[in-house]
């Protein structure tokens, strides 16, 4: 039987991307009544991040397309927002978030959604390095990439392929470097990986793999990037794209378990404080499937996570585990990627129909050692997706999972 809403109290969410916006929302729809107070460091109403590096960045979509929550919809929520002011320190045994202007909130309990920081450049200019994770780091961006000069990107990654595939759209020489030879590798195999290399070779981009970045100077339009090999390469812009860091140091001294993000229960709830709940990329979450705490950082975790969290506060005598099988995506040139689950965990993997040229349209199933299927990526084919998303989610054989997906191509299985 499902629990009624918890009597009236109050639940500040603290971090006004994604996971809060969801869990503030969440709640409202979970039936709970009390105050919800959403903290943001970032003065700018609440807006989505995946489009930064993309829509945003290319120009197609506008601000308002990538807005979270307005003012007028916070309003009808009843939720208070309190942005442009961060969190400086959590008081558990107290009870309250201490903010940066000197003020506390109380609460009954709270919601730590803080997520993460781009990891910072270690090279430092006068300008023309950027990061990509927030609105003014994709607009400061933007501003560069108007000037026709060529663009340097470090780190071949999600957010580094996709800013090299929006800047070479918008007519830019693109460059990209990884010390790792097949950088995208680490979550899709190296097999898998030399695909993306080819597929940014088709689109004219540039790539110095195996190869890390020493120095970078000058400033914006005049920068010179020195390359391990001793080699150096011009460039207008560099973006900086080297992975992010959760946004845990104002939780430091708050005698909550700090390891690399904030480590959680299966409900989302601190380890050593169950009014105290943790969502998105700062959460490190005890997964009952894989018996082992995780961290992950994807959008749809974000929201997931968040919606658990949110049915937890205002049903605590209900309550939900967090046990997503893990998805994310990417846009890249004319290829929309979606993988699901832990392909990098695979020890083999098979395709079904093709990565190859401008006709891409395949998935690659991944096994695990047992013989089960533990991951998928597919390109240009959600229907694939989707059935390998569910086809985990019910612990598929590999070899069932592949005659499954085989079964969706005319074109057959390929090696």
């Amino acid at each position: 039987m499902v629990a009624t809403p918890s009597d009236p109290s109050t639940v500040v969410v603290v971090g006004s991307s994604v996971a809060g916006v969801r869990c503030a929302q969440a709640l409202r729809g979970e039936g709970f009544s009390g105050r919800v107070v959403l903290v943001g460091e970032d003065p700018e109403l609440p807006y989505d991040k995946p489009p930064l590096s993309k829509q945003l960045l290319a120009g197609t979509w506008d601000v308002d397309r990538v807005r979270l929550l307005t003012a007028e919809q916070a309003d009808d929520l009843g939720v208070e927002l309190r942005l442009g002011v961060a969190a400086e320190r959590l008081d558990v045994a107290g009870r309250a978030v201490h903010l940066a202007d000197g003020s506390a909130l109380q609460y009954d309990a709270v919601v730590l959604a803080t997520g993460a920081a781009a990891r910072p450049s270690p090279w430092t200019c006068e300008s023309g390095v950027h990061v990509v994770r927030t609105l003014d780091d994709a607009q400061a961006l933007q501003a560069d990439l108007a000037v026709d000069a060529p663009v340097l990107v470090v780190g071949g990654g999600f957010i580094g392929a996709e800013a090299a595939a929006t800047a070479r759209a918008l007519g830019r020489e693109v460059t990209i470097v990884d010390p790792a030879p097949v950088p995208i590798g680490r979550v899709v195999g190296d097999d898998l990986g030399r695909r993306f290399t080819d597929l940014h070779h088709r689109h004219g981009v540039g790539t110095r793999f195996g190869t890390g970045v020493e120095s970078i100077s000058g400033r914006a339009g005049d920068l010179r990037v020195r390359l391990t090999d001793g080699t150096e390469l011009a460039a207008g812009t560099v973006v900086v794209g080297i992975g992010a860091v959760p946004n845990d140091a104002w939780l430091t001294d708050s005698g909550l378990l700090v390891d690399d993000g904030v480590t959680c229960d299966a409900h989302c709830r601190a380890v050593d404080a169950t009014d105290v709940y943790v969502v998105g990329d700062l959460a490190r979450w005890y997964h009952p499937g894989h018996a082992e705490h995780l961290r992950v950082e994807h959008w749809t975790n974000a929201v997931d996570s968040a919606t658990v969290a949110a049915h937890n506060i205002a049903h605590p005598s209900d309550l939900r585990e967090h046990a997503p099988v893990e998805y994310v995506w990417s846009d890249q040139y004319d290829w929309k990627v979606q993988i699901v689950g832990r392909p990098g965990r695979g020890s083999r993997h098979e395709t079904v129909g093709t990565f190859d040229g401008e006709q891409a349209r395949g998935s690659a199933l991944f096994a695990d050692e047992g013989g089960g299927l533990c991951g998928a990526v597919s390109v240009n084919w959600p229907k694939a997706l989707v059935t390998c998303r569910r086809l985990l989610t019910a612990g598929s054989t590999f070899e069932a999972a592949l005659a499954e997906v085989g079964a969706l191509a005319p074109a057959g299985r390929t090696a």
